[in-house]
């Protein structure tokens, strides 16, 4: 979905995660859930490519902000819009009924999983 977008599904989820606002490369890679190594190697690229621009950050002189430039902007609503119709056509074959109940044991299996964690 990213490809035609001139980005890769990596680059697609940097790119979603300073959407709304500017973040540090260590906070992108704790939301992502990723390795602090390899989203500065995407950020890097994104950079270099426009993508995204690195600015100071008020709070930390050594961790820069990584905010998304109006380039960054438009690839990101190009996959979106491709993601979105993907989505809503998988959705419309699957079905409602059937989407209901995916959903309701995706949530029982999150709350069992959170359930646990508080155990430990």
């Amino acid at each position: 979905m990213a490809e035609p977008a001139g980005q890769t599904s990596a680059r697609w989820q940097v790119l979603a995660a300073i959407e709304h606002e500017p973040s540090t490369v260590a906070q992108i890679a704790r939301n992502l859930g990723l390795a602090r190594q390899s989203v500065q190697r995407l950020a890097d690229l994104l950079a270099r490519d426009g993508a995204a621009a690195y600015e100071e950050n008020p709070n930390h002189r050594r961790a820069s902000l990584l905010r998304l430039t109006p380039k960054g902007l438009r690839a990101l609503r190009e996959i979106q819009k491709t993601q979105r119709g993907w989505a809503d056509e998988l959705g419309r074959q699957i079905g409602a009924s059937e989407l209901r109940r995916a959903s309701a044991v995706i949530e029982r299996v999150m709350e069992l999983l959170s359930s646990q964690r508080s155990d430990e």
